[in-house]
């Protein structure tokens, strides 16, 4: 039984502790970027370093913090001015079309006043129609009654 734990363990052990694997992987990772290639990356990075500081020195003015200062008012003013000129036009936008909803409303306006026109027009025909009915009813009705009444006075 003895034997058979430390077999389970010796395989557990294989299967499960993977240190050895790592180390021995660092040691090849080391071995490749440190001995083979002689710190070559790292020169390359330091001669790169140089070159940009070198660089720098040169392109960029002495009088930096006036430069940019009046670079960056410049900027300002012109985005003001940009600013300026996007409300304008977009009031501009904003006017003409509601001046073209305006005309848009004067015109339905106006549609809907004469066919407001056509109705009333409609309606006092009706009216008037039915005023020359009721008339011509009563003056029936009265002439009937006029006749009715000189039959029967005396004279």
């Amino acid at each position: 039984m003895d034997k058979i734990a430390k077999d389970v363990g010796d395989i557990q052990s294989r299967l499960l502790h993977h240190r050895p694997i790592i180390n021995a992987e660092i040691r090849y990772f080391v071995r490749e970027f440190e001995e083979k290639r002689g710190h070559r990356e790292s020169r390359l990075l330091e001669n790169l370093s140089k070159m940009v500081v070198e660089a720098n020195e040169q392109m960029l003015p002495t009088n930096l913090e006036g430069t940019n200062q009046d670079m960056m008012s410049n900027i300002i003013k012109r985005l003001e001015a940009a600013n300026h000129m996007a409300d304008r036009v977009q009031q501009r936008e904003l006017e003409a079309q509601q001046s073209t909803q305006l005309q848009m409303n004067m015109e339905r306006l106006k549609e809907e006043w004469a066919d407001f026109l056509k109705e009333q027009q409609r309606l006092k025909e009706e009216v008037d129609e039915e005023h020359a009915k009721a008339v011509g009813q009563i003056s029936t009705h009265y002439s009937e009654m006029k006749m009715d009444v000189t039959k029967f006075s005396p004279l």
